[in-house]
């Protein structure tokens, strides 16, 4: 058999769906999977054991005549059955305008073949695993080890105890975070416990990376010096991970360290808390309410 898997992004997204794309993968073990994504997730996505190709979704626009021949394409090749986990009204319209009539499709295109039920307060992990379920799949655990077994290397020396702190969010979404004054509160606890603070970001967290560095000395800053892979590394081998509602806290509940994901107003428990055996969340209806001695707390520190 054939199964295409649409999956665009984002990283918490991805990273939540590990445990479905693992649990297609031990199901379908000799058939082929393949994996339509976004440009950014290409390389993540073929890291992955669980894919035997992997396809690129630019998500142009729709007068880009070219592209939209290209994805036209991909769906008219004989795919058994197309997995949505994306459930976007973009691949709705993939739905409605590219596949072939007959072909199954699992999502909640209008008129699909395979409807899914309603999502609503479901957590985006267990949306994707339905489909698996769905399939007769049992239900298999993913992990990260593909990822940071390759970057020790990548990874300058740390101290046995560290913490990493991920002050970052998305840029359209600031009620996400945290204050970068509080994360630096944070830090100074986390010295006085003996546990050296190491804060890792991109350039958009520069700013709060940089205010928690110069608040506490004793931290380490990796801020744009982590790649993904060096990323989990890092993660799988603190003794805990705390952040905001972001992908980087998705990834590192992925790795089965102790995660604590911080959450204002914004973010719904029901269907976005990171998922992972040491995963857990602190929700607050104002985040710059949120003590660093709670946060200790909620970790275990205190």
């Amino acid at each position: 058999m054939r199964l295409l898997v649409i999956k665009h992004g984002a990283l918490g997204d991805i990273m939540q769906g590990l445990d479905a794309f693992a649990s297609l993968r031990a199901h379908f073990d000799t058939d082929h999977i393949t994996v339509l994504t976004g440009p950014s997730f290409a390389g993540l996505m073929r890291a992955m054991p669980y894919f035997d190709d992997v396809l690129v979704d630019l998500r142009a626009s729709f007068l880009n005549v070219r592209e939209l021949l290209r994805i036209r394409a991909i769906f008219k090749q004989d795919f058994d059955i197309i997995i949505d986990m994306q459930c976007s009204k973009r691949t709705a319209h993939y739905h409605r305008f590219f596949a072939p009539k007959a072909r199954r499709w699992l999502g909640t295109a209008p008129n699909c073949s395979d409807a899914y039920p309603d999502f609503t307060a479901v957590n985006n992990r267990d949306r994707m695993l339905y489909a698996t379920r769905y399939l007769g799949a049992e239900e298999a655990s993913g992990d990260l080890s593909f990822l940071a077994k390759n970057a020790a290397n990548d990874v300058a020396s740390l101290p046995p105890q560290y913490a990493v702190l991920l002050p970052g969010c998305s840029p359209a979404k600031p009620s996400k975070r945290w204050p970068a004054s509080h994360y630096a509160q944070l830090a100074d606890e986390l010295v006085k416990a003996g546990i050296t603070p190491v804060i890792s970001g991109t350039k958009l967290d520069a700013a709060a990376c940089d205010e928690i560095a110069a608040s506490c000395p004793q931290a380490i800053n990796l801020c744009d010096k982590t790649t993904l892979a060096a990323l989990a590394h890092l993660c799988a081998n603190a003794v805990a991970c705390i952040g905001n509602d972001s992908g980087p806290v998705f990834l590192a509940a992925k790795t089965g360290t102790k995660t604590l994901m911080v959450m204002g107003p914004d973010t719904i428990p029901l269907m976005s808390a990171p998922t992972g055996k040491n995963a857990n969340y602190l929700k607050v209806d104002d985040l710059s309410s949120l003590d660093a001695k709670d946060v200790m707390t909620a970790l275990g520190f205190c």
